[in-house]
């Protein structure tokens, strides 16, 4: 069946804008024949490392943020069935991580207004099982990294933060990711920079990254770019139960050139929420609050809040209508608690975390890409306004 030709095409919904250099950098990988892990990954780790103003010995690419969640966790060698806590408002990576890893998560409701973790509730749950804190910067705005820092001093806490939102997020001039033992990123298709799919872990201990270097191929002593390289080959030794979660370079063959333009895209996604703020004021829902002072917002995604009682229909309503306009949106992100597999697991209630479930049952994400241009832009703003019942901007 085909779309008419009336339609307007549909507007993917954090669709990556992909240039020139990254495709003609995929055909050379191609060309080469070294399409694992090799030197396309050396490269991107030594590049990510100088952006971060970190040895690239505090780097390890793999092939997601909730590989390097998981390795992360084991790297920081957290006593079996340890309780970590996290936010319920975040993907279901988060939480499947920390189980993966054999520990326990528990979970403290964020702030109302920043929809980061509080550290007010970070402390109230606190117990003597308690061995970590895993903060998600949500959305691109950096949690408060200072107290969070201070509980975990006091509590002798290791901080693995969740940065797949964050990666141009900084907080009191200092980068998302340098704060804890670890700092985690994703380069999924819809995140700020694309591998595809991909992930980066950054770590305060360069022994502990070269661990988690070593759990994310299986254990091995040496990995393929070594054992194969030119220079002869190399055997290896398994000397750990480890996993399959390295990054090949054709992913790196993208992510190199990603990250080259990271601060234009960066520019441009801020252009665009400014947009954004401009044309929604008035409108009968919520928008996110301004950045922090003395912070860096990563500018991920532009979350509104659809409540029934003010906008006139429901959030999945809203969804619905944007659909049928021929535009993407997303939902980040259902509270943790309110999916069955959580809830039948533990016995956790979504009314728990009252502030996460509220918001979690009103957000919607509105496309927010450096591919959209001021013409989608305009196109998403005129559908919010016409599903609304709002006159059209001028």
């Amino acid at each position: 069946m085909t779309e008419s030709a009336s339609q307007p095409p549909f507007l993917v919904f954090g669709a990556p804008r992909i240039e020139e250099a990254e495709i003609a950098e995929v055909e050379a990988c191609l060309r080469s024949g070294w399409l694992g892990t090799g030197p396309r990954v050396a490269q991107f780790e030594r590049e990510f490392a100088v952006w971060r103003g970190v040895a690239s010995s505090q780097v390890a690419a793999v092939n997601s943020c909730t590989a390097a969640l998981h390795v992360s966790m084991v790297a920081a060698n957290l006593p079996p069935g340890s309780e970590v806590i996290t936010t319920p408002l975040t993907f279901c990576a988060t939480v499947n991580a920390i189980l993966h890893a054999g520990l326990s998560p528990v979970l403290a409701d964020v702030d109302p207004v920043t929809q980061n973790i509080d550290p007010d509730a970070i402390e109230a749950v606190i117990t003597p099982r308690t061995r970590a804190i895993l903060p998600v910067h949500f959305a691109g705005r950096p949690c408060d990294m200072d107290r969070i820092m201070a509980i975990a001093q006091k509590h002798n806490l290791v901080v693995i933060e969740d940065c797949s939102h964050a990666i141009e997020t900084e907080y009191h001039g200092r980068p998302a990711g340098t704060f804890g033992d670890f700092g985690c990123f994703s380069f999924y298709v819809t995140k700020n920079v694309v591998t595809g799919e991909g992930g980066m872990i950054l770590g305060r201990d360069e022994d502990h990254v070269a661990r988690a270097r070593i759990l994310a191929l299986h254990g091995m002593s040496k990995d393929a770019w070594h054992r194969f390289g030119d220079k002869g080959y190399k055997h290896y030794q398994v000397v750990e139960c480890g996993f399959k979660y390295n990054m090949m370079d054709l992913q790196a063959a993208i992510g190199i050139h990603q990250l080259a333009r990271v601060e234009a895209n960066w520019a441009r996604r801020r252009e665009l929420w400014q947009r954004y703020d401009e044309a929604m004021v008035g409108l009968p829902m919520g928008l996110p609050a301004p950045p922090e002072q003395h912070t860096r917002h990563g500018y991920h995604l532009y979350t509104v809040m659809v409540d029934e009682a003010h906008c006139g229909l429901g959030r999945d309503d809203f969804l619905e209508a944007m659909n049928a306009a021929r535009i993407g949106t997303g939902v980040h992100y259902l509270a943790i608690p309110e999916h069955p597999y959580y809830k039948d697991r533990f016995g956790w209630r979504p009314e728990q975390w009252p502030n996460a479930m509220r918001l979690g049952r009103q957000t919607v994400s509105l496309p927010l890409s450096p591919a959209m241009s001021n013409e989608d832009i305009d196109r998403v703003i005129s559908a919010v306004r016409s599903v609304l019942g709002a006159p059209a901007a001028a």
